[in-house]
């Protein structure tokens, strides 16, 4: 499995390209796209390979949407966008692009994480009076706000309890509606990510909580994320689909 690391320069393009260089999963590196780092191998953009691939795996910014996935739809190569923050212009080209190769897509690459989203619909599910808030914490230099991963878990909320209306932060004075699903962010250290769900019930609370200790667990998602989709037909696909 020939891999095209965008983003090869940046933190996680660099746990990427580790795990490649172990072999895991019988990872190759078939190009290392970085236009603002230069080292020994890098290319600018993913345009300029003409080389052999079998996946792209794209770790840099939302920003190069367009780009990224007009080269993956020209090579017809499927794409695993491990970014997030996208627009959602940005996200109707991920849309469109999938109706023509595999795109798989999550705002977090974790498989613990597709586990706690799996729990939080259940929790939410059986207990539908329950007040739901979600807390994300991670490092200070996280640009997004709320974080990718706290929109995964709110959209489970939804999916059990389709009239819940999110609100991001407290801006004002006000109680809380009973609907209302809050996402708090704190940002602070080098935290690399903790994202809980509290669920409160009146007479008991649940909390569900997940905490990344290295960033390479990300890394290793994104690859298993490109195994599964060597044989898949066009499509958007999560890591719902990858752990059902």
């Amino acid at each position: 499995m020939k891999i095209i690391v965008n983003g090869a320069g940046g933190r996680m393009g660099k746990a990427l390209r580790a795990l490649i260089a172990q072999g895991s999963r019988g990872a190759s590196l078939a190009a290392a796209v970085d236009p603002f780092v230069k080292e020994d191998g890098m290319i600018e953009q993913a345009s300029r390979f003409t080389g052999d691939a079998d996946c792209i795996i794209d770790f840099s910014s939302h920003t190069g949407t367009k780009e990224l996935v007009e080269f993956a739809v020209e090579r017809k190569l499927p794409l695993v966008i491990a970014t997030t923050g996208h627009t959602q212009e940005e996200l109707d080209l991920i849309t469109q692009a999938s109706r023509e190769i595999p795109v798989f897509y999550s705002g977090n690459m974790s498989l613990g994480i597709a586990l706690l989203t799996q729990l939080v619909r259940q929790s939410v599910a059986m207990f539908p009076d329950a007040d739901v808030e979600i807390v994300e914490t991670h490092h200070a230099q996280k640009v997004d706000v709320p974080s990718g991963t706290a929109l995964m878990l709110a959209k489970a909320v939804q999916t059990a309890r389709p009239s819940a209306t999110l609100l991001v932060g407290r801006h004002e004075n006000g109680k809380r509606t009973k609907e209302e699903v809050g996402i708090h962010s704190l940002r602070m250290g080098t935290t690399v990510g903790i994202h809980e769900v509290h669920i409160h019930a009146g007479t008991q609370t649940i909390t569900l909580k997940h905490e990344a200790h290295d960033r390479a667990l990300f890394a290793e998602g994104a690859l298993a994320a490109a195994q599964f989709l060597t044989d898949k037909a066009p499509g958007l696909y999560s890591m719902h689909d990858m752990v059902k």
